[in-house]
């Protein structure tokens, strides 16, 4: 491609052959569909709709089914409905635009042998096996190459729920019941729930075979796509130098953080202030007006002894904690 720069996937979709349009447009809509759908977004790795992909936003968080499968364990099936457990704000993004006269850039496919460019229907997929060569694939190829689609998520084991360590979760989806499937839904909630264990299983779909865990969450069940043993490096390999830590900065980094040490996350405490800003400078460009820089902080002193360090954490921790209580007197006496 010509542009160093590729715009979003979404706003191309028009450039694309109306097959593959119509294909991702109905996987993107928030409904119900007869089988779960996957596709891969761009930089975001296959997954199921709209499972963290980049630009999709719902206006409400109201539930909108994504899907529907199977969940089988032993002689039980459950049916139940898939629906997205969260949504990305969609970035904020610009477009690369002619300087002379303001109008959108395309892009292109350039073949980088000859420098012609190349129409859509002259293109053909290909699997690099060594380096600069190819064995290339028909449509009918890549579609016999894909796994069927069976709707059907196979429970093979249960383990204990803290045996599954996070660092192996992917996306998360919720389950629920779906028509005929209400009594099974909430026996395998429960079971779960009273056995303190998760169900670890498989998902056949578009081409892969996707690791899941089922595990229940107030009543219900969640479903989150797990990563491969594969796709999942050793925290070996990150070079980390021996090196001994002393009791008295032990202790003291023990005690700053039981300073901050709080029960219960609070998602809600915390906002993208940098996107914020971002959306404020741009909209007083729309508006006309000029964009002016934040003002840079002072740099901080650098503090190269680590008691010293810890001991400036704890003096600014306790300072906080003393200015909370002044702030909640000055309100009271409003009143």
């Amino acid at each position: 491609m010509n542009d160093e720069q590729p715009t979003r996937f979404g706003r191309r979709l028009r450039d694309q052959p109306a097959g593959f349009r119509s294909l991702v447009e109905g996987a993107l809509r928030p409904i119900r569909a007869e089988r779960v759908t996957f596709f891969r977004g761009a930089g975001a790795g296959a997954g199921l709709p709209t499972g963290g992909h980049e630009g999709v936003s719902y206006p409400d968080m109201a539930a909108h089914s994504i899907g529907s499968a199977t969940v089988s364990f032993g002689l039980v099936s459950v049916p139940v409905q898939l629906f997205a457990a969260g949504e990305s704000k969609a970035a904020i993004s610009f477009n690369w635009l002619h300087k002379k006269d303001g109008s959108r850039l395309k892009q292109q496919y350039v073949c980088s042998k000859d420098g012609e460019k190349v129409e859509r229907g002259d293109m053909i997929k290909g699997y690099e096996f060594q380096k600069g060569q190819y064995v290339t694939f028909t449509p009918d190829e890549l579609k016999a190459l894909e796994e069927r689609a069976t709707g059907a998520i196979d429970i093979i084991e249960f383990l204990p729920a803290e045996r599954v360590d996070r660092i192996w979760l992917d996306r998360t989806y919720y389950l629920g019941p779906d028509k005929g499937g209400e009594r099974a839904y909430k026996l395998l909630a429960e079971a779960l729930e009273k056995t303190k264990r998760v169900a670890i299983g498989q998902y056949a779909a578009r081409g892969k075979q996707y690791l899941i865990m089922v595990r229940p969450r107030h009543g219900g069940l969640v479903m989150e796509q797990l990563r491969y043993a594969d796709e999942i490096r050793d925290i070996a390999e990150v070079p980390i130098p021996k090196t001994e830590v002393k009791k008295p900065e032990l202790d003291l980094a023990v005690k700053l953080i039981e300073q901050a040490a709080t029960e219960d996350f609070q998602p809600k405490k915390y906002k993208d202030n940098v996107r914020e800003r971002m959306q404020e400078q741009i909209e007083r460009k729309v508006e006309g007006k000029q964009i002016t820089e934040e003002p840079e902080e002072a740099p901080k002193t650098k503090v190269l002894d680590l008691m010293q360090a810890l001991k400036q954490s704890l003096e600014g921790a306790d300072e906080k904690a003393e200015e909370k209580p002044a702030k909640r007197r000055k309100v009271a006496g409003k009143r």
